[in-house]
């Protein structure tokens, strides 16, 4: 005879020890409804609170995380945010994070922002592509996980990395870094719809998308900025629009200083990512969409042209997860002390 699972209203209270309260403000978008799926089942945090982007919005529940979390999304609501948290995820326009995250880390709540509103440190720069960013939060820190561990232990506010500059620069800048890249950088990405977000444009129309493939936003696109703050050097970033929900595809170009071979390449990127556990190097196998989708990995391979001192390197990503949701759990995790892949593996 079947037995049916017991509903999440079904099981006792008791059953969770005590743990940090976490609530999201931006629930029913793509990354917050990942971000729902993954906490309701994280152990060392209670989802206390899931809110719209909008205080005029009327609950609703979320049919698709039925028997994952019963809850009711509700209005968004500041005080009931610093009531029942002790870390909140804003997973809302850049607008919004601007003027709500400043608030929370006033009242003592730490802040994990999806959108980016507090990613760039240079003013002028902050203006050209956030201008309703008018200051970052004393304790503000960029959320690359893999290269700012130990800042982000004690930040107030971690700004999460976009989903195209973390594929990126996890690819690129341990070779940066080490000095082993020389002359320009070309970065061609290509995203599924829902990085797009789940406002619906003419550009994400199924109609439009549908056996088509579409550049976007060249010499125009804010992430530029975001990736060239990190690499401190200039790369020509072009994305592209793809007809997939999700995932992302990095195929990215440098030249290598003279003298560089593909051991030098190997061995520093294998040093720089020893203690990762959510980048998987695939060396000369180079890395698919499929292998990465639904998890918070990030893969990159690489080949190298000895003769012509030239790198391609692929890196692979869900854009959803390791470029959103996962990862802002991943430095959650980081905040809290604890294993980083705790609830994400």
């Amino acid at each position: 005879m079947a037995i049916a699972a017991p509903l999440a209203s079904d099981r006792s209270p008791a059953s969770k020890p005590a743990t940090t309260r976490v609530a999201i403000a931006g629930a029913t978008g793509f990354a917050g409804q990942e971000l729902v799926r993954i906490l309701a089942r994280h152990p060392a945090v209670t989802l206390t609170t899931a809110m719209s982007s909008a205080a005029t919005s009327a609950p609703r529940p979320m049919p698709a995380l039925a028997r994952i979390w019963d809850g009711e999304v509700v209005p968004l609501d500041v005080d009931r945010l610093v009531a029942t948290a002790d870390v909140v995820f804003l997973a809302l326009p850049e607008a919004a994070s601007a003027e709500l995250a400043p608030l929370l880390v006033d009242r003592g709540v730490r802040v994990v922002d999806l959108s980016g509103a507090f990613r760039i440190r240079n003013e002028a720069d902050r203006q050209r592509w956030y201008p309703a960013t008018r200051a970052l939060p004393a304790g503000t820190v960029y959320g690359l996980s893999e290269r700012y561990r130990d800042a982000i232990t004690s930040a107030r506010l971690v700004s999460n990395p976009g989903c195209y500059p973390t594929a990126a620069l996890l690819a690129i800048e341990p070779l940066s870094a080490a000095g082993l890249l020389d002359g320009s950088i070309v970065i061609d990405a290509k995203s599924g719809i829902s990085g797009a977000g789940k406002t619906p444009s003419e550009r994400t129309h199924f109609s439009e998308n549908h056996g088509s493939v579409a550049a976007y936003g060249v010499f125009s696109h804010r992430h530029t900025a975001e990736i060239e703050q990190e690499l401190g050097a200039p790369v020509t970033f072009v994305p592209h629009l793809v007809p997939l929900d999700r995932g992302i595809l990095e195929t990215i170009y440098a030249g290598l200083r003279p003298g560089t071979t593909a051991q030098h390449v190997s061995e520093t990127m294998h040093a720089a990512y020893a203690g990762a556990p959510f980048v998987r190097l695939t060396n000369a196998e180079l890395p698919e969409i499929k292998h990465v989708a639904h998890t918070n990995f990030c893969d990159i391979g690489w080949k190298v042209d000895d003769t012509r001192g030239r790198i391609v390197l692929v890196a692979v990503l869900d854009n959803l997860v390791k470029g959103a949701a996962g990862s802002a759990v991943q430095n959650l995790n980081i905040l809290l002390g604890i294993d980083e892949r705790t609830g994400l593996l």
